[in-house]
């Protein structure tokens, strides 16, 4: 079977059976390169240990991505970002300030976790400022829709989370009515970043724009 890559957009061969999860590819760099991009990926093998999994969605520049990471060591963090100058950005970063338990796929986010992260393997995922896409004939871009909230669901964990944020009122009242309404997930206090985790684009937006904060829960 030959298939685009959500990455580059060019061919690949899929050879990996069906179920078989493949093997990690060597790079001596922090990024994840599937073999191919139609099987759920062995994340644990990237990070050659188990532990909790923690996944950025679009983490952007970084800032709360290294930030995180430092300050919880024993966590497997996985930042999913589309542009390959951030993802450089942030990979350089990392190494220079040792953090070896993160992570970087460059890939559009919501094809890797609705096709490529397995069922019941993230503990907290973070969805920080996404583009809303203000104007009404591009708002089918938005990334939570409901197949995403689904994938959400089916990938996180018993009890795992989802903690969301954004300056653009409009998009919170929909993505909140969204989650009250599945059934699978439980409204919790909402996460509040430490100073020194606040997204680029909180630091650079901040007193602006009011910020609206929702948090869920797994609970079947």
């Amino acid at each position: 079977m030959r298939t685009a890559t959500p990455e580059t957009g060019t061919e690949v061969t899929a050879v990996t059976p069906a179920g078989v999860l493949p093997k990690p590819r060597e790079t001596g760099t922090l990024r994840v390169i599937p073999e191919n991009w139609i099987h759920p990926l062995d994340i644990a093998g990237y990070f050659h240990r188990q532990a909790r999994l923690e996944v950025d969605v679009g983490c952007g520049k970084g800032r709360f991505l290294l930030a995180r990471a430092a300050s919880h060591p024993q966590i497997n963090f996985l930042g999913i970002e589309r542009k390959l100058v951030r993802v450089r950005k942030v990979e350089r970063k990392a190494l220079r300030r040792g953090l070896r338990n993160i992570r970087l796929l460059r890939a559009d986010a919501a094809y890797v976790v609705k096709y490529l992260i397995p069922p019941d393997t993230v503990s907290t995922f973070y969805i920080f400022f996404p583009d809303p896409w203000p104007k009404k004939r591009h708002q089918h871009h938005r990334i939570m829709d409901v197949d995403f909230i689904k994938a959400l669901h089916r990938t996180l964990q018993g009890g795992g989370k989802v903690h969301f944020a954004t300056d653009h009122q409009p998009y919170f009242q929909e993505v909140q009515r969204r989650l009250q309404s599945h059934a699978g997930f439980e409204i919790i206090a909402p996460f509040i970043p430490a100073d020194e985790e606040r997204t680029d684009f909180e630091v650079l937006f901040a007193g602006r724009t009011p910020i609206s904060r929702l948090s869920v829960r797994k609970v079947q």
